[in-house]
């Protein structure tokens, strides 16, 4: 264990936001952050599992019943659940795209590491319309689905099209539903999907297969040292993606080539800052093009000033998330470091906030935030997890 006693508060605030529907993403009332989340429910719901704790489980298992049975009828998933009354919301300007993935994810992680096949056999539907709904958002059968603006975890941020952090969700949610079903369905789609990600998603001189024309000469624009972010008909970005790349990693999608490249800049960017990963870089300045799009996509105020937020925040879940990529990785120094600078976030004001302000480390979004225990709960398992390491395989 890197840090017991910040382990243990960790823990101490998964309890704290456990209610009998299930985790609540933060413990105290702000904006709705005190509902049942898919995304934020289903990674604490991991991070939940793998610590053992026998009362999280339980929790965990709410969250999962909670959200399944708020499903639409089309197929997609709630963006969130109140527990007060049992309303869900389906996302504000636009949907969710990333939480079919995640309801999966969750569902199936429970199962694998519990062995309890209640949950599995109950919800049978509800997966596949979680699989199905998101087939038709391919919009064209070409195995990669667009996602709109707001459309995932980065929701006041700029990015809209085919995203990679959402395939590769699809990828690993599909994995795992080939693990729990062996239907070969399942598996090759996943097969088809990582395809096409090879070929769209790392920068190469002559691409064989481009999704669109298009990409042909944008990828020129494309950083030749990590996955790229996403692209749409009319632009490519090569912003650098903490997320997408983290589960490249652990999905092990690339080739030792690949990875040796993006280990090495992981490496370079750490030893430059000592301090945990933006989730997105470099920061979209106010004079910069982007800023203008980027400046009008708030719920509720504008939070993505400089090196805050998304924009080039620090966010400790998604730290969480590359620490136990690089340790599957045999980079398990830095992960051990970066574990550290995890706990070091989370005791900052002693607040467990959502994010940190990228170039001054001050906590900078909502407190007691149940995620960022859950990745610093994620990093600490996936040293030891004997079973964290299988979740991912193809």
């Amino acid at each position: 264990m890197v840090n017991e006693k910040s382990y243990q508060q960790a823990l101490n605030l998964l309890h704290e936001a456990s209610t009998p529907f299930g985790f609540v993403a933060a413990v105290n009332e702000y904006d709705n952050y005190k509902r049942v989340w898919t995304r934020d429910g289903v990674i604490t719901s991991i991070a939940a599992l793998l610590s053992g704790d026998e009362q999280l489980i339980k929790t965990a298992q709410s969250t999962i019943d909670t959200l399944f049975n708020k499903q639409h009828a089309s197929g997609f998933m709630p963006s969130n659940v109140s527990p007060a009354d049992g309303a869900a919301s389906y996302g504000g300007t636009s949907g969710r795209a990333d939480n079919p993935s995640w309801a999966v994810i969750g569902l199936c992680t429970y199962t694998i590491l519990t062995e309890d096949y209640s949950l599995w056999k109950k919800y049978q539907q509800q997966v596949e319309k979680c699989l199905a709904v998101m087939e038709t958002w391919e919009f064209n059968g070409k195995h990669l689905i667009y996602v709109p603006q707001s459309g995932d975890w980065a929701d006041e941020y700029i990015q809209h099209g085919y995203m990679l952090f959402d395939q590769l969700l699809r990828v690993w949610a599909l994995r795992l539903t080939f693990r729990l079903t062996k239907k070969a369905v399942y598996s090759k789609k996943a097969q088809n999907i990582t395809a096409a990600i090879i070929d769209n998603y790392w920068k190469t001189e002559q691409p064989k297969n481009a999704y669109a024309p298009n990409l042909l000469h944008q990828l020129t624009d494309a950083s030749g040292d990590f996955w790229l972010m996403g692209f749409n008909p009319a632009r490519i970005y090569a912003y650098f993606d903490l997320q997408a790349n983290a589960f490249s990693l652990l999905l092990g999608i690339g080739n030792d080539q690949q990875n040796n490249i993006l280990l090495k800049y992981l490496k370079d960017n750490y030893a430059e800052n000592q301090s945990l990963i933006p989730s997105f870089a470099p920061t979209i300045e106010v004079h910069d093009a982007d800023m203008n799009e980027l400046k009008n996509n708030y719920a509720y105020s504008f939070r993505n000033l400089p090196n805050y937020f998304h924009n080039g925040g620090l966010w400790p879940v998604w730290n969480g998330w590359m620490a136990a990529a690089l340790h599957l990785n045999g980079e398990t120094d830095m992960a051990l470091h970066l574990t550290m600078n995890i706990h070091a976030a989370n005791q900052n004001e002693n607040s467990f906030n959502e994010c940190l302000h990228g170039l001054a480390k001050t906590p900078c979004g909502v407190e007691k935030c149940t995620w960022s225990a859950a990745g610093a709960i994620i990093a600490e398992q996936a040293l030891t997890h004997p079973e964290f390491k299988n979740l991912f395989k193809a």
